[in-house]
């Protein structure tokens, strides 16, 4: 059994497949999950586990060279928007129509059961060496 890192088997199995330039996407209770896209659902009620917690976890864990969020989580969501700016190397935004649509090129999707809008963020995976 692992000491640390993400106990998680379905992330941890999902993550160990990634490679260069492979996107994730974490995802609040409302996004919608695109077919054919895997999801692990870790919500179990509204606001849990949140958004913030479960991009700490994932950032601990996996290398991000890059990440694409939407637009409007700068107005409507300030504490999350300030959370990604400082947390991520390289941060761009889209507009969230543009969103749902990249998320359809995503690996995996872990879906929390935040409710603050716009808590949503895809990330792409970088290399360790």
């Amino acid at each position: 059994m692992k000491k640390h890192g993400i106990l998680n088997r379905e992330i941890a199995g999902h993550f160990a497949k990634l490679g260069h330039t492979d996107r994730i996407v974490i995802a609040d209770c409302g996004l919608p999950i695109p077919e054919g896209v895997p999801c692990i659902d870790l919500a179990y009620k509204l606001s849990e586990p949140s958004f913030l917690t479960i991009l700490e976890v994932v950032l601990d864990d996996l290398v991000v060279e890059a990440a694409v969020a939407a637009t409007e989580v700068e107005s409507k969501n300030e504490r999350v928007a300030a959370k990604l700016k400082n947390s991520l190397p390289d941060l761009s935004y889209v507009s969230h129509e543009q969103f749902k649509e990249q998320t359809k090129q995503a690996k995996l999707i872990i879906r929390t059961g935040e409710t603050t809008p716009y808590a949503n963020v895809i990330l792409q995976c970088g290399v360790i060496f």
